[in-house]
């Protein structure tokens, strides 16, 4: 049975009305190119304002994810454009290696206080992918600066995604997107099972002896590689595409952290996704009573209006550092770029001005409050999971023995792609994975952080006439199965 659906078309084309306010702006087309043969077949957006994206085809798409969690202040936010517009203006580009500008001083000043002083520097890159390479990198230089150099070894977890650069896909766990380079990734990284309540908690375990076995697998892990060799324990606080949203139980990055810290290797956080206020506060690490060694954050450091990530290294790292008068041995050509820096910056500014955080954290309780009204007694919802907004929705066919769907039925995508088609016009991230193996759909929901209560409540309502259209196809498809 063929459940594949096709692209949505989007030949029909509109003009749409521009929008002019104080606080945003938005660039609209009412007369886009012609596509070229043999031009890919994503829906084409012209223009973008606060929550809604506007396309070719005349439709207003409601943006509840941001892309994969990126839109964090919304769309065509003038302050920022202005920022960009002002930096170009002063020096758009300076040569890292040997010239500074004030944006990236500001920038990296920003994020050291943004820590009470933890991070002691800072590395402006491009992607999350640059990022966690270059956390992985500096973690293993750390040991040759301090005289450990067999620390060659990492321990990483299953259901996990680090990055699509093959150091990272080497220590993420992500099975579909490692699987075209199985032969090309690095043979030296050691995997455990993800902290994964729903799907590996014992009848009758609590929180604490749940942890206690995750510790234990942690230590197996450093046992069998030779604590010695271990340079660092990578995980993502909150894991995001490669589990939808799945936060820690209390208590677990604690004690993962005292296993990292008793056999001397460092505790990497990968918060590309769930950082910079996604989860409700500055940093996802802050609500877990650790901070890490070395730190990767991405996607709401810029907020999508210009290509930024960053590797944050703390004193104990950058003092390793400075007493070998040693440089991280590390650099692209656009790393620390100063446009980048300024559009990153005022991002965050205006997160800090606008008092988004505490917004996070109030729409977060309501949006998962209003998930669980109207979803949690749906036979085929397994788990409702996530942190501030930042909320994940795993889909089972059985919801008592947690089965998960054949993955060849491309459930979640079936959701994405009924969401995103009228009369819905609603962008959802999903994903698949969750289960292990490849298995498990997940759909996530990530607004930006000046989402309102209305707002809130429509995403709600959408999503949940999209699963109930999604399952009703379903059922009349097995249906025709059945007669035919």
């Amino acid at each position: 049975m063929d459940l594949l659906w096709s692209s949505l078309s989007t030949d029909a084309v509109k003009p749409i009305p521009t929008h002019d306010h104080d606080s945003t702006s938005i660039t609209l087309s009412s007369s886009p190119a012609p596509e070229e043969e043999g031009a890919d077949s994503r829906i084409l957006v012209v223009g973008g304002q606060g929550n809604y994206l506007y396309l070719a085809d005349g439709r207003k798409i409601l943006d509840a994810c941001g892309g994969a969690a990126v839109a964090c202040i919304g769309h065509g936010v003038k302050e920022v454009s202005d920022a960009i517009i002002t930096q170009t203006t002063t020096i758009s580009y300076v040569p890292w290696g040997f010239l500074d500008s004030q944006s990236r001083r500001d920038l990296c000043k920003w994020l050291s206080k943004s820590s009470d002083g933890h991070f002691a520097k800072a590395w402006i890159t491009s992607s999350g992918s640059e990022a966690m390479e270059g956390a992985i990198k500096l973690a293993r230089e750390y040991f040759v600066w301090t005289g450990e150099p067999r620390r060659v070894n990492y321990i990483a977890r299953e259901e996990s995604y680090h990055g699509i650069t093959l150091g990272a896909l080497s220590v993420g766990g992500h099975v579909a997107r490692r699987s075209p380079f199985e032969q090309l990734l690095l043979p030296n990284i050691r995997r455990i099972p993800a902290c994964n309540a729903y799907r590996q908690r014992l009848p009758g375990e609590s929180d604490d002896e749940f942890v206690c076995r995750k510790a234990a697998e942690l230590e197996q892990a450093f046992l069998q590689a030779g604590p010695e060799t271990v340079a660092a324990f990578v995980a993502e606080p909150v894991v995001g595409a490669a589990s939808g949203c799945m936060p820690s139980v209390s208590g677990y990055f604690k004690a993962m952290k005292a296993v990292c810290d008793k056999y001397g290797a460092l505790f990497i956080l990968d918060e590309v996704m769930c950082g910079m206020g996604r989860t409700g506060t500055l940093h996802a690490w802050e609500q877990e009573g650790v901070v890490p060694d070395i730190q990767a954050i991405g996607k709401g450091l810029g907020g999508g209006y210009q290509p930024v990530s960053a590797i944050l290294a703390s004193r104990k790292v950058v003092r390793a550092m400075e007493a070998k008068s040693a440089t991280f041995t590390h650099g692209h050509t656009y790393m620390d770029h100063p446009v980048v820096c300024a559009a990153a910056l005022k991002v965050q500014q205006i997160i800090q001005r606008d008092n988004l955080l505490p917004n996070v954290q109030a729409q977060g309780r309501y949006l998962e409050k209003l998930l669980r009204n109207k979803l949690q007694s749906h036979p085929n919802v397994g788990d409702i999971r996530g942190r501030g907004l930042f909320w994940g929705i795993e889909l089972v066919r059985d919801k008592s023995t947690k089965e998960p769907f054949d993955p060849k039925l491309q459930l979640a995508h079936r959701i994405h792609e009924t969401a995103l088609s009228a009369p819905y016009n609603m962008a959802l991230y999903y994903g698949q994975g969750c289960a292990g193996r490849g298995k498990g759909d997940h759909v996530m929901i990530m607004p930006a952080y000046n989402v309102t209560r209305d707002i809130v409540e429509t995403i709600v309502d959408k999503f949940a006439l999209v699963v109930d259209d999604v399952f009703s196809r379903l059922e009349k498809e097995a249906a025709v199965g059945l007669g035919n």
